[in-house]
């Protein structure tokens, strides 16, 4: 026999979750308002993690009687209390910064793939062709660098091949930049080349 209480509901259960979407939605406005534009982003790998578990306490909550929204909201408070917290501690204490952010890995420098950092990084390289599609490189000679960030996300940083140099600074703090410096020997450059 079907169990039609799968995709069926009753007007309370409806009206429920209505009054609870209206509840945790006021409260993720109110924490977000107090908490400031970083509450969302994506500035480390611990910002992510956060951002998702938010979105699961937001969805549990709309979509379940248990947890109840009271619990909801003190629990989405928990979680932005923790992220401002961390966030304080990251601009105190290197080791703090150290335990939460990833290392920016450099992947490409110049034209040539950087093959152990590609491995590192578990890419492939036709994962990496595609985020230079999606950075609309047009001819590997554009490419100044790319580099995977902190958070997973990958930086394509190209100009036009008359364009300016590199200015080190902005690598600054990424894994192996020293590519960029020493370079590779020939046979490596014709190898690594995209």
């Amino acid at each position: 026999m079907m169990d039609w209480t799968w995709i069926t509901t009753t007007g309370a259960a409806a009206f429920m979750v209505v009054v609870t979407t209206v509840g945790i939605y006021a409260a993720l406005l109110l924490f977000t308002r107090t908490a400031g534009l970083r509450s969302f982003s994506k500035l480390s790998s611990f910002d992510f993690a956060i951002t998702v578990a938010m979105g699961s306490v937001v969805a549990t909550v709309i979509l379940s009687e248990d947890p109840p929204l009271v619990q909801g909201i003190v629990g989405l408070a928990s979680l932005f209390a923790i992220q401002s917290l961390v966030a304080v501690l990251r601009n105190r204490s290197g080791r703090v910064r150290w335990a939460v952010d990833n290392t920016p890995l450099l992947l490409m420098a110049g034209s040539e793939v950087i093959p152990e950092n590609l491995r590192a990084a578990r890419m492939t390289r036709d994962d990496l062709r595609a985020k230079l599609r999606e950075a609309n490189v047009i001819h590997p000679e554009q490419i100044r660098a790319v580099v995977m960030e902190s958070t997973g996300d990958v930086s394509v940083l190209h100009a036009p091949s008359d364009g300016p140099d590199l200015d080190p600074d902005v690598l600054r703090g990424v894994d192996g930049t020293s590519h960029l410096r020493n370079g590779n020997t020939d046979r490596d450059r014709a190898e690594n080349r995209m």
